[in-house]
């Protein structure tokens, strides 16, 4: 579980989603209201492969053109509108979502 954007994401292996997420959403719902915030419910990556759907997942509706993955390094391609809202205000969003790839891959990212 980790926080990006205001809402609290929660990974989980991609054969438990359906249970997770409950009946027409059920589950995800009853967490929001019990902890007042949005919630995610996302597959869990099986490794750097997995990174693109991954990161993905957790900046959607935010689109980007492509994700690059470089021996030490992740870097994602965005139009300005979209480099704009993954950055956000005071790069808060960017410096979340280093954490995140930080955490998950090993691996430092950039917005380009």
């Amino acid at each position: 579980c980790f926080k990006y954007n205001e809402a609290l994401v929660f990974c989980v292996p991609r054969r438990l989603m359906s249970k997770a997420l409950g009946e027409n959403a059920k589950n995800a719902k009853q967490m929001s209201h019990i902890l007042e915030k949005r919630i995610k419910i996302i597959a869990m990556p099986q490794g750097i492969k997995d990174a693109k759907t991954f990161i993905q997942s957790i900046v959607s509706p935010v689109t980007f053109k492509e994700l690059n993955i470089l021996p030490e390094e992740i870097i994602l391609t965005a139009g300005s509108q979209s480099k704009a809202a993954l950055i956000g205000r005071n790069k808060r969003r960017f410096l979340e979502m280093q954490k995140i790839v930080k955490d998950f891959f090993k691996k430092e990212f950039r917005i380009v």
